[in-house]
């Protein structure tokens, strides 16, 4: 095996075994205990001029390379302890993330929170592993707000990935860290079906003795000329758009039929893609404020509308 790939592979069991020890808290104190501070680059290079101008001094007796010498030496102590000030005592609070369709990005919202009477300047908050910061000044008794982003996989519960608080402020000699593994969960719903077929038939409800081929969504043949006085929510828009003419929904007949959007009637073969055309029906009856179901194997979740019914069924589908 190569070197790098062990030295890699190294590098991925250390971090497995440092983000076990970590407790998941979505509000994070820092400390003394968990903050880190190491040089960057920049620092080994500034120790390594340092040993050269004292050498230098010593072998020709210069009490101004001394002066000069110590003078840099005693900056870059007082940074490393600013530094590490501008981090400890900071708090850390991560606002419960918002589910989100699969493919798209999963933002993260951390808010720094300053108790002193001082600012602190350039910190920065990121994934651990990635270089892609966001970068906040938090005024004195104040706080900011910063984003993160990452990209689920796959549909279903995520762990919200572990985050690092660094700065290298002020001269940039020192990489004051410290890492963070929340513990909020972010949600992520099928991807709705790009061009989905038409909602399905309605079923009659039980005793309104309606016929099974009406339609139950905004194509179904139960429309009138719109009326003054008809709700906007009830005109159909798509039909007013490609002919110009007002139409209104009849909900005498669509109170009359059920929508129910059913697992086993999604008409494709792949588990996946029936489930993105069910999310893909669900925006669009919620979309038409029509009442629908949801059918999904061991679940069924009786017809409603509104918001919460619409989240509740893209919960489901996320979880099924």
């Amino acid at each position: 095996m190569p070197w790098w790939a062990a030295r890699a592979r190294a590098r991925q069991r250390w971090a497995r075994w440092w983000q076990a020890r970590q407790p998941r808290t979505d509000t994070l104190l820092l400390t003394q205990r968990n903050v880190y501070i190491l040089p960057t680059r920049a620092g080994w290079m500034l120790a390594a001029t340092l040993g050269v101008l004292l050498i230098g001094s010593i072998n020709f007796q210069l009490n101004l390379g001394y002066a000069l010498t110590f003078l840099l030496a005693g900056c870059a102590a007082a940074g490393m302890v600013i530094g590490h000030n501008t981090l400890r005592g900071l708090a850390l609070q991560l606002a419960p993330p918002e589910p989100v369709f699969a493919g798209q990005l999963a933002r993260l919202s951390v808010t720094l929170v300053n108790g002193r009477r001082t600012p602190r300047l350039a910190i920065g908050v990121a994934r651990r592993g990635t270089r892609q910061w966001a970068w906040a000044d938090v005024p004195a008794g104040g706080q900011a707000t910063v984003e993160v982003a990452f990209q689920p996989a796959r549909r279903g519960p995520h762990a919200v990935p572990a985050l690092v608080a660094e700065t290298r402020f002020p001269l940039g000699s020192f990489r004051i860290w410290a890492p963070w593994q929340p513990a909020a969960r972010v949600l992520v719903y099928p991807a709705p079906e790009p061009q989905p077929p038409a909602l399905p038939i309605g079923e009659p409800a039980p005793g309104s003795g309606a016929t099974s081929g009406a339609r139950a969504s905004g194509e179904f043949d139960g429309v009138r000329a719109y009326q003054r006085g008809d709700p906007l929510k009830l005109v159909v828009w798509k039909k007013y758009a490609r002919s110009g003419e007002l139409v209104s929904r009849d909900t005498q007949l669509v109170q009359r039929h059920a929508l129910w959007l059913d697992y086993a009637r999604a008409g494709t073969p792949d588990a996946e893609a029936r489930l993105s055309r069910l999310a893909a029906w669900v925006l669009a009856a919620d979309a038409q404020q029509l009442d629908y179901g949801l059918r999904l194997p061991g679940v069924e979740i009786a017809p409603d509308s509104g918001p919460a019914h619409r989240l509740r069924c893209l919960e489901a589908l996320a979880t099924c």
